[in-house]
């Protein structure tokens, strides 16, 4: 929850400004609102304006906009070099910063119109780097699903059913949790999600899917689910307290479930499901990477990129099919 009496007004008006406006999900908001109470306590200490050392303790609340107004862009610098000298963060997480930063100071200046200049408009990110995604090999895929549909587990019909979600459809997390059951559409085997910036897209459910669902639901409780501000009753995935299934509990799931099937929890996890179908899909399927990116809900092509990488047997392959091999 973000405790709006802890922020200065021209924060919680671009916070609402996030959502109204730009549409962006309840998620991106609270990151907005962590990544700039983090930049704006970094300015108090900064600017000398606070006698606490520890960041975390220092009150924001009566920041005025005339101290915004003397922000440079030598100040934002020193936040990014703070960042990584007392927190080690990577790259990837100051470019994070560095964008919500961005956002804030041009709604300050363009939309609000509270600044006269934006110290960040010559902000740049940092270079990240490329890693490849981690994901299951198809056979690791199999193993998990197969230690998952567990007669010893007594909510064995629902665990495979959101792990089959995972692996087939590429689904992230907040997705799968916010599935009602009137999402579904049976007679035309898919289903609506909410994704990122509350953008809705459609998934279409392959046979593994739709019969993992049906078995599930001949066991989904009727009675007792709780009626409360999750719209539990709605919910296809149900918690053991008759209320919608939470992030952390499908995160324990997956996590339970991949130790079962032998395979490292350090490096795998419910998104590197998300990862292991975008492969698959690509691998297998050869699906065309437009087609994947829909698939995914990535607004930019080039974040569906990192799945079109090759593996070593397909590296070996193509040496092997130059026509010359054998000359």
């Amino acid at each position: 929850m973000i405790s709006r009496e802890d922020n200065p007004e021209f924060l919680n008006s671009f916070l609402d400004y996030s959502i109204t406006s730009l549409n962006k999900s309840m998620n991106s908001v609270k990151e907005y609102n962590y990544d700039l109470m983090m930049f704006l306590r970094f300015i108090k200490l900064h600017f000398h304006m606070t006698d606490e050392t520890e960041l975390k303790a220092i009150k924001i609340n009566d920041i005025t906009i005339e101290t915004i107004k003397k922000i440079q862009l030598d100040d934002i610098l020193a936040f990014t070099s703070y960042l990584t000298r007392e927190f080690h963060s990577k790259a990837s997480t100051r470019a994070r910063k560095i964008s919500t930063i961005r956002i804030f100071f041009k709604y300050l200046n363009k939309k609000a119109k509270l600044i006269d200049e934006n110290p960040a408009l010559d902000l740049e990110t940092p270079k990240l780097d490329r890693r490849l995604p981690k994901y299951l090999s198809l056979e690791d895929s199999r193993k998990l699903l197969d230690v998952t549909y567990n007669e010893d587990n007594r909510n064995c019909e629902r665990d495979y059913a959101i792990i089959t979600l995972f692996l087939n459809c590429g689904m992230r997390l907040s997705e799968l949790v916010g599935i009602n059951l009137q999402d579904i559409d049976f007679d035309e085997c898919k289903l609506n999600v909410i994704g990122k910036g509350n953008k809705e897209r459609t998934i279409y459910l392959n046979k593994a899917c739709m019969n993992a669902i049906a078995d599930y639901l001949a066991v989904r409780p009727k009675e007792g689910i709780k009626h409360d501000k999750k719209y539990s009753e709605k919910a296809l995935f149900l918690s053991e307290r008759r209320t919608r299934i939470s992030n952390r509990t499908v995160e324990n799931i997956v996590t339970k479930q991949l130790q079962a099937a032998g395979l490292d929890t350090r490096k795998y996890s419910v998104h590197k499901l998300r990862h292991t179908a975008a492969t698959l899909m690509y691998q297998y399927g050869q699906v065309d990477i437009r087609a994947l990116q829909k698939v995914l809900g990535h607004e930019s092509i080039a974040t569906t990129e990192i799945y079109t990488h090759v593996n070593d047997e397909q590296v070996r392959n193509a040496f092997e099919s130059n026509p010359l091999a054998d000359f």
